[in-house]
């Protein structure tokens, strides 16, 4: 069968990666043409566009971009149309995704939707296009399922979380990231995960290394986007006790004391890790005034939304300054503080379950095209 797969960001093109994986377990014929990256590159298949150039963050720097992401879309459609699929898989990514999926919907295509818009947070006017659009949706937040049926009266399905096999498999890995690297093998490490996309690795990076330079016991790693040259990287000065690695987040992770995190996927891939952290935030101030007002939400880790309680530190806009990450982490490498988060993350782990997102969303996408 042949598969049309939307990703527009890093976290999309791992958790399309592995769909395609399970998916070509299943169906050993299964053609893919996709908007991805290099992950999902690596599974075979033709790549359309690749994320890094797709990735806009925040509403100000969407308006800029109008007239890309508009020129996007009509070549979306056309390559659609020429490739027929059996099947338009979306993947997160919904400001572009479900734009696709009306005009797939009136064109006569199948449309499946993996790891669901985030209607609960806002836009939840969404709720209409999903239910008139979609034939499949697929959640991966546990609180989900529960959402969009007593709310919403829309069924949907849970298939458990990605990130939990994903975490698994990196944890059984053998390397040697201390040495690899050229690091310290006393000093521990913090981890510095400033974001995926260029407009906020600018807000988060000056910050983030004026932090590390008062922990001079400590040695920051900076985890390197993927999608973005380690080159680039080159415009930070970095102090002696910092290093960038590219291509390394896991490795990282998995050598981490503590880390710093902008919020996102990796708060949860943080969590799956063990590894106590505070999460970090800033935008341009017209972004975040207008997320103010329409976001309706206690917390914006996905550590605190699914345990829907405070476990891991905020700092957000203002708050994200350097004094004010100076004492949070100090708080942070205390033994009451990581026992605390660690038993915390312990709850994390239970309620995501042990299901594999991957196999159980391919599975159901071929059984609904074959029935």
């Amino acid at each position: 069968m042949k598969y049309y797969l939307i990703a527009g960001e890093a976290s999309g093109d791992l958790h399309g990666a592995n769909l395609m994986k399970a998916l070509k377990e299943i169906d050993p014929d299964a053609v893919f043409r996709f908007w991805g990256g290099d992950k999902m590159l690596a599974q075979g298949g033709t790549l359309v566009k690749h994320y890094k150039d797709l990735a806009f963050m925040g509403f100000w720097e969407v308006v800029k971009h109008l007239r890309t992401i508009f020129k996007n879309l009509s070549f979306c459609k056309e390559d659609i149309r020429a490739f027929e699929p059996d099947v338009i898989i979306y993947i997160d990514y919904p400001g572009f995704n479900m734009r696709i999926a009306q005009w797939a919907k009136q064109e006569g295509y199948i449309n499946h939707y993996y790891i669901s818009p985030q209607i609960w947070a806002w836009k939840e006017n969404r709720i209409h296009k999903i239910k008139r659009d979609i034939h499949q949706l697929y959640c991966i937040l546990p609180f989900e399922k529960e959402y969009y049926e007593k709310k919403h009266r829309h069924a949907v399905q849970y298939v458990g979380n990605p990130l939990v096999e994903v975490v698994a498999a990196a944890l059984a890995e053998k390397e040697d990231f201390i040495g690899e690297n050229n690091l310290d093998d006393k000093r521990p490490i913090v981890a510095l995960l400033p974001g995926s996309r260029k407009q906020e690795i600018l807000k988060m990076m000056p910050v983030f290394l004026d932090v590390a330079t008062h922990f001079p016991k400590y040695q920051f790693v900076v985890a390197a986007a993927p999608g973005l040259d380690l080159s680039w990287y080159n415009q930070f000065s970095l102090a002696e006790n910092i290093t960038i690695v590219s291509g390394a987040t896991y490795p990282l992770l998995k050598h981490a004391e503590a880390a710093l995190v902008t919020s996102g996927t990796a708060t949860l891939e943080t969590a799956l890790f063990g590894v106590p952290q505070m999460v970090c935030y800033k935008s341009s101030w017209i972004s975040f005034a207008i997320a103010k007002r329409i976001i309706r939400l206690s917390y914006v880790s996905l550590v605190n939304l699914i345990l829907d309680q405070k476990v891991v530190e905020e700092l957000l806009q203002d708050e994200c300054n350097v004094d004010r990450i100076k004492k949070e982490l100090s708080i942070l490498f205390t033994p009451e503080k990581r026992k605390q988060i660690k038993n915390d993350y312990t709850r994390l782990r239970t309620q995501l379950g042990e299901v594999s997102a991957s196999r159980t969303t391919a599975l159901q996408i071929v059984q609904s095209i074959q029935d």
